[in-house]
């Protein structure tokens, strides 16, 4: 495997506090799900059609509360596992 040394000076900088292992491997999961998402994504598209506009700014908008929610709950120190959404 051949990396560019370029970017290969970028991931040690990058991967110091932790090491290299596991810099690469939370990488790796990283793409790994990735790449298993837009997997999911071409299925549901092709059983149900492409995501119309209204939909995808729903989605975005219900993104945005869930952020709000789970910033408020880390400001006031509420962060129990146990806690319903």
């Amino acid at each position: 495997m051949t990396i560019p040394e370029d970017l290969l000076d970028e991931i040690r900088a990058d991967a110091t506090e932790r090491g290299m292992s596991a810099y690469v491997a939370e990488t790796l999961r990283f793409k790994r799900d990735r790449d298993r998402l837009l997997e999911l994504a071409d299925w549901l598209q092709e059983e149900h059609g492409p995501v119309t506009e209204d939909e995808r700014v729903a989605a975005l908008d219900e993104l945005e509360d869930l952020d709000a929610e789970h910033e408020r709950r880390r400001a006031s120190g509420k962060h129990n596992a146990g806690e319903a959404a």
